[in-house]
């Protein structure tokens, strides 16, 4: 079980490897929002869930209809890829992270939608949030779903998908979450960076190829 302790240690001291762009490098990022237990359930400081997005459907996004972590591109008027996702979240779910504990960066990313790959990093960004939110959607943004950390990284929900890449059936690893949603691709393996970055011995589900 990932701790309070444990995850602002764990980032506190972890080395993300960036990526240093290119003037014509696209620049995102993404936030990995944290939520602690409720009273009450399990024990004092353990994290109880993460925050995912159904992107919605929308003709020419990459990413259409795919779960994600909430984030997008870094503007000229963010000072930093933290600055973008913050900004990002507050605009597609309604959720400041002004008064969120920040635990800092992991890995940035190289986005390759469906098997294209893009010159485009995505800096993901880790905050614990306590503020109880109603969500205010906008229309990037289909559903908002917490899933259970512990689960996740237990790899019980691990499962796989078969989508289309250039026409041509292609099976995908993944985490099947409740109400039928499946995380793969880029917020997949991120969540995977996420884990490795808490605890270095941390084993990835066994995957098909």
């Amino acid at each position: 079980m990932f701790t309070t302790s444990i995850i602002r240690d764990a980032l506190a001291s972890y080395q993300p490897r960036l990526v240093d762009p290119e003037a014509d490098t696209r620049q995102a990022a993404v936030a990995i929002i944290l939520r602690e237990q409720p009273a009450g359930y399990g024990s004092v400081g353990e994290y109880g869930d993460v925050l995912f997005i159904q992107r919605a459907e929308r003709q020419g996004d990459p990413w259409s209809g795919q779960m994600a972590f909430p984030g997008g591109h870094r503007e000229a008027t963010d000072p930093s890829l933290k600055a973008a996702a913050m900004r990002e979240t507050q605009e597609e779910i309604g959720l400041s992270l002004a008064g969120a504990e920040y635990l800092g960066a992991l890995d940035h990313q190289q986005a390759q939608p469906r098997g294209r790959v893009l010159n485009m990093l995505i800096a993901p960004h880790v905050f614990i949030t306590k503020d109880s939110v109603d969500f205010q959607p906008n229309r990037e943004v289909a559903e908002v779903v917490w899933a259970p950390l512990a689960t996740l990284s237990g790899n019980t929900l691990h499962d796989t998908q078969t989508l289309p890449v250039a026409g041509t059936p292609t099976i995908f690893n993944g985490y099947r979450l409740s109400g039928g949603h499946f995380v793969w691709g880029l917020t997949y393996r991120i969540l995977k960076t996420f884990f490795s970055a808490i605890d270095p011995q941390w084993q990835p589900p066994q995957e098909i190829e």
